[in-house]
């Protein structure tokens, strides 16, 4: 897939926002612990800073907990998030270190199946400068069958595109997390019921 930046700036790639908000103390501490276990690589301090959100943060709804976080500060607090509150928090970690990181999103079934429904699921893009070029990771979580990995040039996405069920990989890559996950995180209060009727469906 060729991917499409909405900005030209690396720059607008490592703005601070409420969501993405890399000057909270917490952030700072944990990304400077996984600076300190990286070599000087660039591409090492990114492979651990996705497979510590990947890993170490719980998606909700595998947990089937109804907090709901929404801050890259309070994923990291609490270890838990849906997607995109873990995309929040791995922007953080990257932006906190100057690696421009944007956000990439699919439209996928619920469930298995259209029947269930749809939901906007998010995901990061990141610049790596000593390769010259964007790739994309998905920090949602492994499980059964989804299987993400870090990779720097065939994609180990979690989720396969199903265009036979109207499933979409979205090519944009966001400077910000888009408005209707947010809202979706700010007008919720329990996430289980929002993760089955309250995501958005399109962007």
């Amino acid at each position: 897939m060729i991917l499409i930046c909405e900005s030209n700036s690396l720059e607008d790639y490592l703005m601070e926002t409420e969501e993405v908000d890399f000057s909270h103390l917490s952030i700072k501490e944990k990304t400077a612990e996984l600076y300190s276990k990286s070599s000087s690589y660039e591409v090492d301090f990114v492979k651990k800073a996705y497979e510590f959100v990947r890993d170490e943060i719980s998606h909700s709804w595998d947990i089937q907990s109804s907090r709901i976080t929404r801050k890259a500060s309070e994923a990291l607090y609490f270890k838990e998030g849906i997607c995109y509150a873990k995309s929040n928090l791995l922007c953080a970690i990257l932006r906190s270190r100057g690696i421009p990181t944007g956000f990439c999103y699919q439209r996928l079934t619920i469930g298995d199946t259209p029947d269930t429904g749809y939901c906007i699921h998010a995901l990061n893009a990141v610049f790596l400068k000593s390769q010259e070029k964007w790739i994309r990771l998905d920090a949602r979580g492994n499980k059964v069958g989804v299987n993400a990995e870090f990779s720097l040039n065939d994609e180990k996405l979690a989720f396969t595109i199903r265009k036979e069920y109207n499933e979409i990989d979205y090519s944009n890559i966001y400077k910000q997390p888009n408005p209707k996950t947010i809202n979706a995180l700010k007008q919720s209060t329990d996430c289980i019921n929002m993760y089955l009727h309250g995501l958005p469906t399109d962007l």
